[in-house]
């Protein structure tokens, strides 16, 4: 048998496209992109190509053009309806035709129709975007080129003619049939510190005697078989920055493109506050699909979501403020609540929680998370513990709109905070349901800890609420300024703050400048921050600003393809036309008219394979669900526990996760055990965790003594204040090892540390100062007594 030529899936079938080529701008905290598709026809009859593929949420897509046979093709932004009646027509007739478009189920799903491609014809198809990049807790700005597009479990109510019920062929990441290569250059004026990245690159080239600008690009060779990371660190901390940028009113006579428009970004200096009285619901809905099972990321030793998801549930439950309720919901194809209702924060109901936590398996099917949506949402608020929701899922759902949508219903009672895990999760969903409902969203991919994020969004729960906030201009007399962002309800402390408007009426002249000034209330107290700018605009021939704004407006308006009102949906119209940026309501089309003969033979269809992680989705056997069996805990027999605060015999077996290994052991002055920990099987941090009471406390025990390493004879022959009470010097121990073995996952832990220390003050009393120091010197440690107050 003879095979097709050239690339070829796994049904035998040749591919036309062959290569996506990328070229990213970084200026300071915007990118600009340029995506193109290179296709080929290598068979004998004309083809019409499907490609699905995954983007950010975020990017506000403006131009769609292709190049054929040296010609360049500009695409038409159009109603979606008209745009599928011409692109129908023109296949009908065997003309040449080019659709984008956004999925009608998620903001972050694209398909890309080429019709009529005929035998040895080469299209190049570019996309244009824009995005702000988010920026990280440690000061960094991230750009993720998204490749990893996971197959989207259905909900019944789904819309039929989704992007995603294409019959595209999926294959393992490796065996990607198209190549893939990124340029990029960054360029800050305040300097480029470092780059980083989770793919090889080439050697990075610094231009500029202060690294203002950089370039870089993927190591030859690179499989795009996962998602494109950069970390971008800037030498200076951010500082609040206006600008403005000219409009276009010859060729937009009318709406948002004709005037200047502004950008504005705060960095408010919130400060730390002590928590409100208030405690709160908090509710914890936690994805058990069985793609959960998968691993966060195609890295060696990654953790499995799954396990992920239960330590963190572990280190928010001992994370609780004392006198607070809370419940946990488990959910997939269907779900099971923790408690019928919100319970009280007690030692019975946090002991009941984390049973139930240890036995959750990634076994309950599809991701349905519409049901125990409404479900919490129905129970009645409790007076005094306003509710916050935090939803952690991987994100591979079709109803995303109706899941937005019944946050956003919902906005006044309550907060959402959301998690992506792994490769792959919508960006529309965590994003979208974050967005509008007045919390945050994190993506955990990589190395990245979900721990440590999840942890900082409790952390912002806990702090009082930023009140009154307010964006204030003060310009020259004749100019006025109208704001195109959403209203900003929340503030977050490190949090930046994007605004964007509308600048109209007349400049001044060029020594003229404006004043804007963002103004809160925080625990009865008036906060402002000011930047003064220049009312000077100027020109950006991709019109970045303007299309950011507009994009930042639809994002506001455009609830989803049949969600939206019909009074918004023409608004959102005559935005996304006039500003050229792409909304569920719009889609980019083309036609080549040049080509008055019609293409000739019968059509055949060709779906452009797409990469799935391995064991994200039901069709890929590979992923199968781990036994829960565990691989620690009974190698030691009737062998004396390990003494973590003494010099160790050789290990037994070394397996130990590499979590632990890389716990600092310096300021101990000697090594930690090789030898696997023997409680529960998670690593010392979680174990010890694990045993913290609800009120904050430790008890003094077998199971405290096992991950300390020293016998519990012991442990009381040190105690040093006789008839002490015990949980004191138990208390005090447990903290000093978290300062000296666990301090750079000081994040995950700092709020139940802190929950420790104000029990250790309330309860040790006059003796704190003799327990504390007895526990440093007993330990052999070097943890400042300053820690405790001390």
């Amino acid at each position: 048998m003879v095979r097709p030529s050239g690339l070829l899936t796994r049904q035998e079938e040749p591919v036309p496209l062959k290569s996506i080529c990328v070229t990213l701008s970084i200026r300071e905290f915007v990118a600009g992109v340029a995506a193109t598709l290179n296709y080929e026809n290598e068979e004998k009859f004309p083809l019409e190509t499907f490609f699905v593929f995954p983007m950010d949420e975020d990017s506000a897509v403006y131009s769609f053009e292709a190049m054929v046979d040296g010609k360049t093709i500009k695409a038409e932004l159009k109603d979606k309806k008209k745009a599928h009646i011409i692109y129908e027509s023109a296949i009908s007739h065997r003309h040449q035709a080019f659709l984008l478009e956004e999925d009608k189920c998620s903001r972050d799903v694209f398909c890309c129709n080429v019709g009529n491609l005929q035998p040895g014809s080469k299209v190049a198809l570019t996309l244009k975007y824009v995005q702000e990049l988010p920026l990280e807790a440690d000061g960094a700005l991230r750009y993720v080129l998204p490749a990893v597009l996971n197959p989207r479990y259905r909900c019944s109510g789904s819309p039929e003619d989704s992007c995603l019920d294409l019959k595209t062929p999926i294959v393992p990441l490796d065996d990607l049939p198209y190549a893939f290569s990124m340029t990029a250059t960054v360029s800050s004026q305040h300097g480029i510190e470092t780059i980083q990245s989770n793919c090889p690159l080439s050697p990075i080239e610094y231009l500029g005697d202060k690294k203002t600008s950089a370039q870089i690009s993927l190591a030859d060779g690179h499989k795009f078989d996962r998602d494109v990371e950069l970390l971008i660190y800037y030498r200076e901390v951010h500082t609040p920055s206006v600008a403005v940028e000219l409009g276009n009113p010859k060729n937009n006579p009318d709406g948002l493109m004709k005037d200047p428009s502004a950008m504005v970004c705060f960095y408010p200096n919130i400060p730390e506050a002590e928590p409100s009285v208030i405690c709160g619901e908090f509710v914890f809905l936690m994805d058990c699909s069985g793609s959960m099972q998968c691993p966060i990321s195609k890295q060696d030793k990654s953790q499995l979501r799954i396990e992920a998801a239960k330590e963190t549930l572990i280190l928010l439950l001992k994370s609780l403020p004392v006198n607070c309720y809370f419940n946990i919901y488990a959910f997939g194809s269907s779900f099971e609540a923790f408690f019928p209702n919100s319970v009280k924060y007690t030692q019975d109901t946090m002991e009941e929680a984390l049973k139930r936590v240890k036995l959750m398996r990634a076994d309950l099917g599809g991701t349905e998370i519409l049901t125990p949506l409404q479900v919490i949402y129905r129970e009645p608020s409790i007076p005094g513990h306003p509710l916050q929701l935090f939803v952690f899922t991987d994100g591979e759902v079709t109803d995303t709109f109706s899941i937005i949508k019944e946050v956003r219903n919902h906005r006044l009672r309550h907060r959402c905070f959301s998690f992506g895990i792994g490769e792959g999760a919508s960006t529309s969903l965590i994003k979208g349901i974050a967005r509008v409902g007045g919390g945050t969203s994190e993506f955990i991919t990589g190395k990245d800890r979900m721990q440590a994020k999840a942890l900082r969004a409790l952390k912002h729960t806990l702090q009082p609420a930023v009140e009154d906030v307010s964006v204030n201009w003060d310009l020259p007399r004749g100019l006025s300024a109208k704001t195109l962002s959403p209203e900003q309800t929340v503030l977050y402390k490190g949090q930046r703050l994007i605004v964007y408007a509308q600048l109209t009426g007349t400049m001044p002249p060029e020594e003229g400048t404006g004043e804007v000034c963002l103004n809160y209330t925080l625990q009865g107290k008036s906060c402002e921050n000011k930047v003064t700018f220049s009312l000077q605009p100027k020109l950006d021939d991709n019109f970045t600003i303007h299309r950011l704004a507009a994009k930042a407006f639809l994002q506001s308006m455009d609830i989803g393809f049949g969600e939206t009102p019909a009074k918004t949906k023409k608004d959102v119209l005559k935005v996304s036309i006039d500003c050229g940026v792409i909304s569920s309501h719009t889609a980019f089309i083309a036609i080549n008219k040049d080509v008055n003969k019609p293409v000739q033979g019968p059509l055949a269809c060709r779906d452009i394979p797409r990469p799935v992680l391995l064991g994200a989705a039901a069709q890929m056997p590979q992923c199968k669900r781990v036994g829960s069996a565990r691989i620690f805990g009974c190698r030691h027999g009737s062998q004396p526990p390990p003494n973590i605060f003494q010099a160790m015999e050789p290990p037994v077996q070394d397996i130990m996760p590499q979590e632990l290994k890389d716990l600092d052991a310096g300021s101990w002055g000697f090594d930690l055990p090789t030898r696997a920990p023997p409680v529960f099987g998670e690593t010392y941090l979680v174990q010890l965790i694990s045993l913290q009471n609800a009120d904050g406390s430790w008890d003094l025990d077998e199971d405290l003594a096992r991950i300390l390493g020293i016998s519990l004879k012991d442990l009381w022959s040190a105690l040093p204040v006789k008839d002490a009470d015990s949980s004191s010097w138990a208390t005090v121990l447990a903290v000093v090892w978290l300062h000296a073995k666990a301090k750079h996952q000081k994040c995950e832990w700092e709020l139940l540390e802190k929950k420790a220390r104000t029990w250790i003050n309330s309860n040790a009393g006059s003796i704190k100062k003799k327990l504390v120091k007895a526990a440093i010197a007993f330990t052999k440690s070097s943890v400042d007594p300053a820690v405790f107050g001390i």
